[in-house]
């Protein structure tokens, strides 16, 4: 759980019937109930994977724990929330608080999804190409089984091929490509882990000096011809004083 809030990956996608909750394998998790939860007289609390029971907790506030999952759950009496430990894909599915007395009612109800993490990607520049002083790369990134081509230039990227899969509730990882820092980054994503792979723009296209239009001067030149103009005033005025004070005591 504590990774979960670490990467501030959980999702929960409220709707009328549950919660989506992702996290990823071997991590835990906390199932909350609603803060002003009361257990009544003659009533029963549980909480249940799909159709079996994990915990029972009774209105005397006994509690008994299916044994298929001692070790594996945290069951708190003060606000009625489940710890699950360790996660494995085999946890992935409908979780419900229930309350038993003259009729059952469903309190709560998840769907909780145990993701792996993601593969670290892998870009790759297919071509660079400059225009004037625009230089344009188009690259592959890659991961899990697919792949999105994407044309950019140093300050953007446009996806020109391949498939960017996954969305932010889909359990399908996401991969897209993007400039950021004078890099272009390939992410690697789903909802509890990223990993990408990054080009520095300056390495793939460094810049080149650009020579001076025909007929223009270039700034080393011009800075030559300064320099020999003052030497050239002064000489010049060294010997008009030479020959003025010749001219004056000869």
């Amino acid at each position: 759980m504590s990774l979960l809030l670490g990467f501030g990956l959980l999702t929960c996608i409220a709707s009328s019937e549950s919660s989506s909750v992702f996290v990823l394998r071997g991590q835990d998790v906390r199932l909350d109930v609603q803060d002003n939860f009361k257990l009544k007289d003659l009533e029963v609390f549980k909480w249940m994977f799909r159709s079996a029971n994990i915990v029972r907790c009774a209105d005397t506030l006994s509690v008994r724990v299916s044994p298929e999952y001692n070790n594996r759950v945290e069951f708190y009496k003060g606000n009625f929330s489940l710890l699950l430990k360790n996660l494995q894909e085999g946890d992935s599915g409908p979780y419900t608080a229930v309350v038993s007395g003259d009729k059952e009612n469903t309190i709560i109800a998840y769907q909780l999804i145990v993701q792996e993490r993601v593969e670290p990607p892998v870009l790759t520049v297919d071509s660079v190409s400059s225009i004037n002083t625009t230089c344009n790369m188009t690259v592959t990134c890659r991961g899990q089984n697919t792949s999105v081509t994407s044309s950019c230039n140093s300050s953007t990227c446009s996806q020109v091929g391949g498939e960017s899969r996954g969305a932010e509730t889909s359990t399908v990882p996401l991969l897209s490509v993007y400039v950021a820092g004078g890099s272009i980054i390939c992410n690697h994503s789903n909802q509890v882990s990223w990993a990408n792979d990054t080009k520095e723009i300056v390495e793939l296209c460094p810049m080149k000096s650009v020579s001076p239009p025909a007929g223009s001067m270039s700034v080393c030149m011009l800075k030559i011809i300064l320099v020999s103009v003052g030497l050239v005033i002064m000489i010049s005025a060294v010997i008009t004083v030479h020959f003025r004070d010749r001219f004056h005591y000869g």
